[in-house]
Order: C-alpha cells, then sequence, then structure tokens
C-alpha cells in the first residue's frame, strides 16, 4: 500500500469530490472485515455499508486502529488511496454514527484516525496544503520520522493563504484545550492573537539547548521575541515585496524588469500594446491585495519611513501614503479583470501560459514555480523597493495543553535544526532562517534572496503576521479590499489611521 508521510485535511475539496448519498443503504448492524475490491473507494464502502458517504472517515479510523493490534489490516493514511486487496474493518453502524457525531476533521481531531504507536503521536498544524509548501513540509517530516520512528506524524493542514482559515480554527481550539501538539505561527506580532502567557509554553528552553540564538541573524531574533521570550522556532525566511515576471514574454519584447513606478508604467503600456495581460493578481483569499500594498508602501516611502507606519512615527493621513495608493491604484489600472475569482497562484497562471507579464508576491512563488516545473521567470524587488527587504518568518509553537509535548519539543528540534532547514527550504521558496546553511543546495533566486537578507534593510510584513497585531492586519486588509473596489485615496487613508487608532498606536 501507498505510504504517505500524513494526512492533508483539506476538508471542503474532500467534500467537493464525493458523490452525494442516493438511497439509504440497509445499516450495518454488525462490524465485518472486508477485502478491497476493483473500483472501491471508502466513500462509496461509506454509502455501501451505512447510506452516508462521508462516514468513511469512521471506516479509516476502525481500520488504522485495527493495523494497530494486527498488520494484516491496512493502514490508512489518506482517504483517498486504498488498494485493491487491502484488508478494512467496517465497524457497526452504532459505532461509525458514535464515531461520526464527535469528529470534525476540519479541527485538527484527526488523530482519531490513526492508532497510537508505542511513543504517540505528534500533530502538527499548518496552512501548507499544496506545491512547494507541502513538498517542503513533508522533508522535513521525513526528517523527523527518521529520528523519531515510533512516533505518528499527524500533517493536519488546513487550506488558506497566509492562514486565513486556519488561524481561526486553531483559535477556537486553544480556548477549547484541544490543540494540536505544535503550529504553524508566522513571527513577530501575530503570537499576541493567542495570548501566549495563556495558551503556549514559551520554548527559550530549546533556543539555549539547540544553540539557536547563535544560528539565527539578530533581526530575526528580534522579530521572534515578544514579552522578552521567544514563542516559536522558525523554519525560513520569505521575501514579500518581490516582482516576478515571464522572461521569454519580457525578451519578446525588449523589456527588462520595472524599478521605478515610471518604469512600471512604461513595461506596462508596452505589453498591453502587445496584447499581453501586463500585471496579474489574484484577490479572492482577501490577503493578496493587502499584501501587494505593503510592498507598494515600502516602495513608495523607503524603509525608515514605513516601519514608522506600524510604530506611529509616520502618518498614515500624511501624503507619502497618499501617493502609495495612487501607484497601488496605477497598478490595479493594468491588472486582470477576473483577480476576484483567482488565488494568488491562480493568477500565476497568466505567467506560466505566457499570458501575463508581471506580479507581485513573495518568495514561495519560486517554490510553486519549481512544483509546476516552470523555468522561465525573472525577479526583481517590486518597484522603489531595491535595497528594501520585506521580511516574513513561520516558525512552529508548543500549546500549553499540546497532547505529546515531548514529541512537539523534538518537531521544534528538527525545525531549527540546519538539516531540518535544508530539507524545506528548497522546495518551499524561502531561505533558512539558520545562517549555516549551504547555499549550493539552493536556486539561483534563493540565493539572491540570502545575498540580500544579508545586504538590504529589513522592514517587518504586515500581512504576514511581522508588523502589527492580528486585529490590527484585519483591519488594514479590510481598507485595502475595499479600496481595491472603490479607488477612493482619502477614504482608504481615513480607514488606514482610524485601523492604527483602534491598534492603540496611533492618536
Amino acid at each position: 500500500m501507498k505510504k504517505f508521510p500524513g494526512i492533508v485535511v483539506l476538508l471542503a475539496l474532500l467534500l467537493a469530490i464525493v458523490p452525494a448519498t442516493v438511497g439509504a443503504a440497509p445499516p450495518q448492524q454488525d462490524g465485518e472485515d472486508y477485502t478491497v475490491q476493483a473500483n472501491d473507494w471508502l466513500s462509496k464502502l461509506a454509502d455501501k455499508f451505512y447510506g452516508d458517504v462521508n462516514a468513511y472517515w469512521a471506516i479509516m479510523a476502525a481500520t488504522n486502529q485495527a493495523h494497530g493490534k494486527d498488520a494484516s489490516y491496512a493502514k490508512i493514511d489518506n482517504p483517498d488511496t486504498i488498494e485493491v486487496g487491502d484488508k478494512l474493518s467496517i465497524p457497526a453502524q452504532a459505532e461509525a454514527e458514535a464515531f461520526m457525531a464527535t469528529f470534525d476533521p476540519s479541527m485538527f481531531n484527526v488523530g482519531d484516525l490513526f492508532a497510537s504507536g508505542a511513543s504517540g503521536q505528534m500533530t502538527l498544524g499548518s496552512w501548507w496544503t499544496a506545491g512547494g509548501e507541502a513538498e517542503g513540509l513533508a522533508g522535513m517530516i521525513r526528517i523527523y520520522e527518521e529520528k523519531y520512528p515510533d512516533v505518528e506524524v499527524i500533517n493536519a493542514t488546513v487550506a488558506g493563504g497566509a492562514g486565513t482559515n486556519f488561524k481561526a480554527q486553531l483559535a477556537t481550539r486553544l480556548v477549547g484545550g484541544a490543540p494540536p501538539d505544535t503550529f504553524q505561527l508566522h513571527a513577530g506580532l501575530e503570537v499576541e492573537t493567542y495570548s501566549p502567557d495563556k495558551y503556549l509554553s514559551n520554548v527559550d528552553d530549546i533556543y539555549a539547548s539547540e544553540g539557536l540564538e547563535e544560528a539565527f541573524p539578530a533581526d530575526l531574533l528580534a522579530m521572534l521575541k515578544y514579552q522578552d521570550h521567544y514563542w516559536g522556532v522558525p523554519v525560513n525566511i520569505h521575501r514579500s515585496n518581490v516582482l516576478w515576471y515571464n522572461k521569454a514574454v519580457f525578451e519578446a519584447n525588449g523589456l527588462t524588469a520595472p524599478t521605478t513606478f515610471e518604469e512600471f508604467v512604461q513595461v506596462a503600456d508596452t505589453l498591453e500594446a502587445a496584447g499581453i495581460q501586463p500585471y496579474v493578481i489574484g484577490t479572492n483569499g482577501g490577503w493578496e491585495a493587502p499584501h501587494v500594498f505593503e510592498d507598494v508602501l515600502a516602495g513608495t516611502l523607503g524603509p525608515e519611513a514605513y516601519k514608522g507606519l506600524w510604530t506611529g512615527k509616520t502618518d498614515w493621513t500624511g501624503p507619502e501614503v497618499a501617493k502609495a495608493l495612487e501607484n497601488f491604484k496605477m497598478m490595479l489600472s493594468y491588472a486582470n479583470d477576473d483577480h476576484p475569482a483567482l488565488s494568488w497562484d491562480g493568477a500565476g497562471e497568466y505567467l506560466l501560459s505566457g499570458k501575463g507579464g508581471m506580479m507581485i508576491m513573495g518568495d514561495w512563488t519560486d517554490g510553486w514555480f519549481t512544483s509546476k516545473g516552470f523555468t522561465d521567470y525573472g525577479w526583481a524587488a517590486s518597484p522603489g523597493a531595491q535595497g528594501t527587504f520585506v521580511g516574513l518568518s513561520d516558525s512552529f509553537a508548543l500549546p500549553k495543553d499540546a497532547p505529546n509535548p515531548e514529541n512537539a519539543q523534538n518537531w521544534l528540534k528538527v525545525c531549527g535544526s540546519k538539516e531540518g532547514q535544508e530539507a524545506f527550504n528548497p522546495k518551499k521558496g524561502s531561505i533558512c532562517a539558520r545562517t549555516d546553511c549551504d547555499a549550493s543546495l539552493f536556486n539561483e533566486y534563493l540565493q539572491s534572496a540570502m545575498v540580500d537578507w544579508n545586504q538590504d534593510a529589513i522592514v517587518p510584513s504586515v500581512v504576514h503576521g511581522a508588523a502589527a497585531i492580528e486585529a490590527w492586519v484585519t483591519d488594514y486588509k479590510d481598507v485595502v479590499t475595499l479600496f481595491v473596489a472603490s479607488g477612493d485615496v482619502a477614504g482608504a487613508q481615513a480607514g488606514l489611521q482610524q485601523a492604527c487608532v483602534d491598534a492603540g498606536v496611533c492618536q
């Protein structure tokens, strides 16, 4: 049977592909064993035995529990993958109904699907579900499994760019006292969202035992500290402000990457005249346009004034922010009309097909391009932001109520290790948080990002949790989303100022 490193919990996707029940089946009064036949799949069997296609989770759980006692039963790591000849345990109707009454695959209790091994389980929560991010996470999980082969790793991911869906579910689990063992956390003020003194354990001891203060650069360490403690172990550094372009399209039209907003207009006009979509963006996640606008702010204001926006030193109602909004409005005038229906990677398909010229997105785009086998791309800092690195970092945190704290602590040690980061980052499309990774393992873009990280002015991303508390981030995103629809510069400035006041930073 095919072995996967964990289960990817994409409830919406799974329900979308599961056919609706067409008729009630006779109740399954007694449990029984079943051998998988050709053209079987779990939802089909659930419909056959229970008249409920979604009860396949109960079959998966019962089979894995049986496997823990008798290896002749199948071990199902992925509900979409069963093979002819697999031996399944079909629970009785009452058992299946009892299981489904308490099981919610969107809320991290996927551990119920697995039998505990001799050393227990380790459930990790994240929003890395596809492409290079999923491949990178799988690489780090492999390192963990090599070190701790008796630990059952449950990869409980929840789809949604920038963690939009994941964070809401996580907050509910933390308050309810039922968190995963460890979870993805942006380095920076995002930690404030989770009341760390109440719901998280600081990881200062891991920093000490693993020598992480010596392994990570000072800028990152400053970003990671909150209330004089470390609350997460970082796995990477990402850059927000990257302009990506299709090299073949640019070469065919005699273009180079624009470095200023004035050059952006010139390039966009040339592409438009050639029948190419000049600039592409997807906005259906609610975070993509605010992401681009933070890069426009950095490119318009410069690093010091940009940082001042989040400390109260720079006025949101001033002419610099007005100019940034005008620059963003100009860029949107060249954007694809279908952007409300597209995610960031959906918009990226324009570049892959040669129908689009430019997009601005973080350097996970590099990992996505690589996962798609696309190599004909170029990059530059977003307009106006040469010498500025809008930075963010993904880390993993330790909840106070972690069911398996020792296993989670060992995961955090792998996250901070050189081998863990070298397994993760080349596929993810990010650079190591550590300063001692082997640069030869990384592609040309990522090697250039390493150079820029060491020499550019580092400023924090707001959308990705580094610059502001989560409530402020939410208000910021709402204002920018409204601006995309309205183009009202004065209204956006007033909204951004009010968000700063509500955050307790501006007067």
